[in-house]
């Protein structure tokens, strides 16, 4: 008996050989570019309005809320090309974390608004 080496698969071949993919078809290319950062629970009514978004852009990671942009001066500013880009996902989303409390809309900041108590099934 001899032992011949097999060459090696592709991750394709492997795919295809457990029938998660069908030959032929082409490959689905999932990417994350945008994360949501708030204190509020996404079924609350105001979570949208509370939340910051850390998105992936061609010159980096970004941090805004929808209307302003996190810039490099430690403001928030109305224009994207004042935004300060994050070289890392890790880092954006460290910094999105650590400003969510501070959230303002209305003159209510998100830290201060009172929890509601998640629905039940």
């Amino acid at each position: 008996m001899t032992d011949q080496a097999r060459p090696a698969m592709t991750m394709r071949q492997i795919r295809e050989g457990l029938g998660h993919v069908q030959p032929g078809q082409p490959d689905v290319i999932v990417s994350v570019t945008r994360y949501t950062v708030s204190l509020l629970p996404a079924d609350d009514v105001n979570h949208r309005y509370f939340a910051l978004f850390v998105e992936l852009k061609p010159r980096g990671w970004l941090v805004h809320n929808g209307h302003e942009f996190y810039a490099s001066d430690g403001t928030w500013q109305p224009s994207q090309s004042m935004a300060h880009y994050f070289a890392d996902c890790d880092e954006a989303l460290a910094f999105a974390r650590e400003s969510a409390p501070d959230v303002t809309v209305n003159g209510f900041r998100a830290a201060d608004l009172p929890r509601r108590p998640a629905a039940s099934a």
